[in-house]
């Protein structure tokens, strides 16, 4: 096995010898995305209008269910697989920017899916705002030879333009759904429709040539809807759509009360995962209730739930009632990277440092940025830390072991304390102040969402899950855009989870 990123630097892609075949796959000209582009921000602007003004994917979602069980799909939204009791599955998040790291992760996930019997897309599949022509080089090139089914459930973006292109790849060329009736004049919806993006006019034209890529028998995927279950072998697999806001409505979630009642164990796919940089995040459903209350049921069986939407990998085993539920979050299939150094010293729902796990590591993390924004500032001396530094420096705010061996000359100096400060480093929850902690919330929610590279180390990972009628073993494999990592991916975490 190949050394992982808890191992060596080297098996974190730093000072790679030799870069990947990746770019082999790409196509000749690829779209950058950058968030921080007004031009990107306006056309992405529907998550802010339904936060201002009212959120309709509850009601746009139902009439997409309304019309799929009106052309047949079954009409409790599952998926009936006749997989063997020992089968294998890939779970990939928040894939589809088209760009370098996304199809770094191609080579390995080809490697390591070669016997799966399908995959799962959890959570934005398409970037920036779900456009159907962005599906040929976001999705149906970079997985042409994956010889298995893909299913997906939607993230945020794809809801940009109503999930019109989503509907349509996924869900058996579902047409356009009838245009609402026009709203009150002056009122909330009526400022909401009048600002709204939507697709643009012709997008799709070229969707049935790129649908040629992965035209085969055995890769076909019909879902009955944006949420679905999947019986396969011993498990349920449920798949819940969180739309713009990472919530689910009334309907969903009576069908997701209902689908949890079948007595197979089940793992839950959601955009929005429950447990997130040391935080829990119930999802609530409209109405009353949470996503997460029926996850806890004991008589639901769940145990897994695995959330995209965050871009990178996290596991929190919570004690629950006497059993352990596997909380992940598993976003990194492609998009920029979402920082786990802005993680805080992890203590919640009796789970810890000792127990918590991440990719990349919290000093991988810090390097990466502090390259990053070195390289952006036009100050390299004075940002860039060497992993060695990052990782000591980590160490030191959050009092925790490193995850890697840190090296014996990284001295923790004050520049690199100020760095680390400055590109918001978390620290243990009773050492925070009101000072530290708008920093963090600025870097988070504010730079770090426009960090994308085109350089190894990407620190890019997806999920295999091996079922048996005993257990579920899940690994989080990397890919860091170097060959090494290609040739052998390695793994970064691993869990195996009972089923009784």
């Amino acid at each position: 096995m190949s050394d992982s990123s808890r191992d060596t630097a080297e098996g974190a892609g730093w000072g790679a010898a030799e870069l990947g075949t990746y770019k082999r796959l790409m196509p000749h000209r690829v779209e950058k995305i950058s968030w921080l582009n007004p031009k990107m921000l306006w056309a992405a602007r529907n998550g802010v209008l339904a936060s201002w003004f009212g959120d309709p994917t509850g009601g746009i979602r139902s009439r997409w269910a309304a019309q799929r069980t009106a052309a047949g799909a079954p009409a409790d939204k599952v998926i009936r697989r006749d997989d063997p009791d020992r089968f294998s599955f890939l779970v990939i998040g928040d894939t589809g920017e088209g760009d370098d790291p996304q199809y770094a992760v191609v080579p390995g996930l080809l490697k390591v899916g070669q016997d799966t019997s399908f995959a799962v897309l959890a959570s934005d599949v398409i970037y920036p705002v779900g456009s159907a022509d962005d599906y040929d080089a976001k999705f149906f090139r970079p997985y042409q030879d994956y010889r298995a089914p893909i299913y997906a459930i939607p993230g945020n973006h794809d809801w940009y333009e109503d999930l019109g292109a989503f509907m349509r790849v996924f869900c058996d060329d579902a047409p356009p759904l009838a245009p609402e009736p026009a709203p009150r004049p002056l009122g909330r919806a009526w400022l909401r429709q009048l600002l709204w993006h939507r697709p643009r006019k012709g997008d799709g034209e070229r969707l049935d040539e790129a649908r040629r890529l992965r035209a085969d028998a055995a890769q076909r995927a019909v879902q009955p809807g944006p949420y679905w279950a999947i019986d396969a072998g011993p498990v349920r697999i449920v798949g819940i759509d969180t739309g713009l806001l990472g919530t689910i409505d009334a309907e969903q979630g009576a069908w997701l009360r209902e689908v949890s009642k079948d007595p197979r164990p089940k793992i839950l796919i959601t955009g929005s995962p429950l447990y997130v940089d040391g935080e829990h995040h119930p999802c609530a459903i409209e109405g009353g209730g949470t996503v997460d209350e029926i996850v806890r049921d004991p008589a639901h069986r769940y145990v897994a739930a695995i959330g995209g939407d965050i871009h990178n990998y996290q596991r929190y085993p919570v004690p629950v009632d006497g059993r352990t539920i596997q909380y992940v979050v598993s976003g990194g299939g492609g998009a920029f990277m979402h920082a786990t150094h802005t993680i805080p010293r992890v203590d919640i729902a009796n789970v810890t440092e000792k127990e918590f796990r991440c990719y990349p590591l919290r000093g991988d993390s810090l390097a990466f940025y502090s390259t990053l924004y070195g390289r952006r500032l036009g100050l390299r001396r004075f940002f860039t830390l060497t992993e060695a530094q990052a990782t000591a420096v980590v160490a030191e705010r959050l009092e925790i072991q490193p995850g890697r061996a840190a090296a014996p000359d990284a001295a923790v100096t004050r520049r690199t304390r100020l760095v680390a400060g400055l590109l918001g480093t978390g620290r243990r929850p009773d050492r925070a102040n009101r000072f530290r902690l708008p920093v963090r919330k600025i870097y988070t929610q504010l730079f770090s969402p426009s960090s994308a590279t085109y350089s190894p180390p990407f620190f890019k990972q997806f999920l295999r899950l091996d079922v048996t009628p005993e257990t579920v073993r899940l690994r989080c494999y990397a890919a860091t855009g170097a060959r090494a990592q290609e040739i052998e991916p390695p793994v970064e975490d691993e869990v195996t989870i009972p089923l009784h």
